[in-house]
């Protein structure tokens, strides 16, 4: 059988529930729809499906939306995403799956990638699938969904968590974050970097949900973080200390690092260490580079100190990473 035979695109199925979100819902058809092979060929094939027969599902707003396929495109997926939805009635309130949503989730092939965006992660967790797991949702949820699900380990800070076959987002427009990075793990960053190109977004958001959660508005005489990260970003083959970045702002070191959380959500140091990863996917997706010459250009300085950061960041090491994006280039 030949490679043209063998292809067959990674089948989505976003599960829509009365009272979604039509944003959200619309987030995973965007990103998942955009991305093709060398020859043109869609990378995904995304299904809207409902809990009950085609037909109407009833949004937030003053539409409803038809929704073309049942339950049964659960049991073809590879991966299924679960939008946000203010009508989840007993999940939200009891922290139980309704008959429809049990039987639905029961079609789901064992192995299937599973996802949420929003307050969808509270089927996750109903249909026990986030037992001892961590798990994000909107940050204004999140203590509501740890006294439902004590089981599950919530982080209210982060974008996103990937734990392997789970991941979950906090709310509405980190659904694009979450999107973006379940194709940037399935076909590289170029391909990821593409999409978000084409929907004038940013591939990868620094920070986490924390810069979002209300705090009182900071004085306007004080200078942000910005033109540092900046700098950081045109030179991120040098070594560069906290103290460097302080002083692009005219900042003391305590005085940046506190700037810095705040409007980011993450350390100086975490921040760093992501924009070195996600050059070093690049490069090694790129360019024909030795691993000691991509951990240089990275910032990394040796090729162990890259394999270190790799493999915490994304559970594979260079090598692995290079060898998996390489194959996909080929089979294209």
């Amino acid at each position: 059988m030949n490679v043209a035979e063998q292809f067959r695109p990674h089948r989505v199925a976003v599960l829509a529930l009365d009272g979604l979100l039509p944003f959200e819902l619309g987030i995973p058809h965007r990103v998942f729809g955009r991305p093709k092979d060398a020859r043109g060929r869609h990378l995904y094939e995304v299904l809207t499906c409902s809990v009950r027969p085609p037909g109407p599902v009833e949004t937030d707003a003053d539409f409803s939306v038809h929704v073309p396929h049942g339950p049964e495109a659960l049991a073809r997926a590879d991966t299924v995403i679960v939008p946000a939805s203010y009508e989840l009635g007993p999940v939200f309130e009891e922290g139980r799956l309704t008959e429809e949503l049990a039987a639905a989730f029961a079609l789901i092939r064992p192995g299937t990638r599973l996802a949420s965006i929003c307050t969808g992660v509270y089927v996750l967790a109903a249909a026990g699938h986030l037992d001892g797991r961590p798990a994000t949702t909107h940050w204004a949820d999140a203590e509501h969904f740890q006294r439902m699900f004590p089981k599950v380990e919530v982080d209210a800070d982060v974008l996103f968590i990937d734990d392997g076959d789970v991941l979950t987002s906090a709310g509405v427009a980190a659904g694009i974050d979450l999107c973006l990075h379940m194709v940037r793990r399935d076909f590289g960053a170029a391909v990821a970097n593409d999409v978000a190109r084409r929907m004038v977004v940013p591939p990868h958001r620094d920070g986490g949900q924390a810069q979002y959660i209300e705090r009182p508005v900071p004085d306007p005489q004080f200078a942000t973080t910005t033109a540092a990260r900046a700098w950081a970003l045109a030179r991120l083959h040098e070594p560069i200390q906290l103290r460097d970045l302080a002083e692009q702002e005219a900042m003391s070191v305590r005085t940046f690092t506190r700037r810095f959380r705040e409007e980011v959500g993450v350390s100086p140091g975490q921040w760093l260490a992501q924009q070195r990863v996600e050059r070093a996917r690049q490069l090694l997706e790129s360019t024909d580079l030795s691993m000691d010459q991509v951990a240089r250009s990275a910032g990394f300085g040796t090729a162990q100190s890259m394999r270190q950061h790799m493999q915490q960041a994304l559970g594979v090491t260079p090598t692995a990473y290079r060898r998996t994006f390489r194959a996909l280039a080929v089979s294209g």
